[in-house]
């Protein structure tokens, strides 16, 4: 394993960071097989655990909880906050009101005193960024968060919040997580420049892009893996984004081939090269899972190899760009762009 500072924090993590997402109800993981995963990611030399009060309404963060209970100071622990959990309105967003109980409900769940890295989940249009970061900046002084991040944030409002935070004098985020794989590789244009001039550190999500690059995923194959089960529309080869995803998949299992790799090796050896990059997150559902994705964990890939991958997938070019979740808010909600 390799390891890097995230950010300027001067806290070392691991080149590869372990998601939670699949934790609970949404990957049907239950506790005996996260404790598991977990037990052989410290093992396999991975420090970072991601998790989110989202990830099936609090459930994940709760196995975590009992999962590193006894070596919580072994673990850099992160957490996010903002997308609805449950009906009621105000339990959503980035408002004080909202950020101060939600963090009392994550670290409950988790049993600890205290986060790592507290994340903004997703940008929320309704509430200033002097209102967020102050209330972030009150709960790092309480000592309940040690740094905050935020996460599919677009470029625009990374430079926002960073010039917010010296405005207002305010602590300012430390990391940005953006969703970033050879299929998707649109941050490239715009997120991973801003994020090297202000110094932040970057942990991307989704380096297997849900699944293509998994290597199950193949021309003249059933496509039956489970993420395809949740959402099938993203696999639907009668769909031209689909269909140009899958050749690109063929023509980089031949480049892997090349090169004695897996394809899971090609593309989280692809995520880590680029120098903006500080961790990429896999997101296991099984303990085989985490076998196949740490056998990267020591992966460089040579000038060629990612020459190669530039001629099938050019820099800044998002194969499913509808599938961007950066986008600006009023592109996706026509109330937002209508009187």
């Amino acid at each position: 394993m390799q390891y890097r500072t995230l950010g300027r924090t001067g806290v070392q993590v691991s080149t590869l960071a372990l998601g939670a997402m699949n934790f609970g109800a949404i990957g049907r993981t239950g506790q005996d097989e996260a404790t598991a995963i977990i037990d052989a990611a410290l093992e396999g030399g991975i420090n970072l655990i991601d998790t989110a009060d989202r990830y099936s309404q609090g459930e994940s963060e709760e196995l975590v909880g009992r999962a590193i209970a006894g070596r919580r100071d072994d673990v850099v622990l992160a957490t996010k906050a903002t997308m609805p959990m449950g009906d009621e309105r105000n339990h959503q967003g980035s408002s004080r009101r909202w950020l101060v109980s939600a963090l009392d409900d994550s670290l409950r769940r988790l049993g600890v005193d205290h986060v790592d890295l507290y994340q903004i989940h997703r940008w929320d249009p309704t509430t200033s960024d002097e209102e967020t970061l102050s209330a972030l900046t009150d709960l790092q002084r309480a000592g309940k968060i040690r740094y905050f991040g935020s996460s599919t944030f677009p470029a625009y409002r990374i430079v926002q919040a960073e010039w917010a935070a010296r405005e207002h004098r305010l602590s300012r985020y430390v990391t940005e997580q953006p969703s970033y794989s050879i299929l998707q590789r649109g941050i490239e244009t715009h997120v991973l420049p801003v994020t090297a001039q202000y110094g932040l550190g970057v942990l991307a999500w989704s380096p297997l892009a849900s699944g293509w690059l998994s290597g199950a995923v193949r021309a003249g194959r059933e496509i039956a893996t489970h993420r395809a089960d949740v959402l099938p529309q993203r696999f639907d080869l009668t769909v031209a984004a689909n269909r140009a995803r899958l050749d690109a998949v063929e023509q980089l299992a031949k480049v892997a081939d090349g090169a004695g790799l897996t394809l899971i090796q090609l593309a989280l050896g692809f995520v880590t090269a680029h120098p903006a990059v500080t961790s990429a997150i896999i997101g296991p559902r099984t303990p085989d899972h985490l076998r196949s994705q740490l056998a990267a964990a020591d992966t460089v890939l040579t000038a060629d190899v990612l020459d190669a991958i530039d001629t099938i997938v050019a820099p800044g070019v998002d194969l499913a760009p509808d599938e961007k979740h950066d986008a600006p808010p009023a592109l996706l909600d026509p109330t937002l762009r209508r009187r």
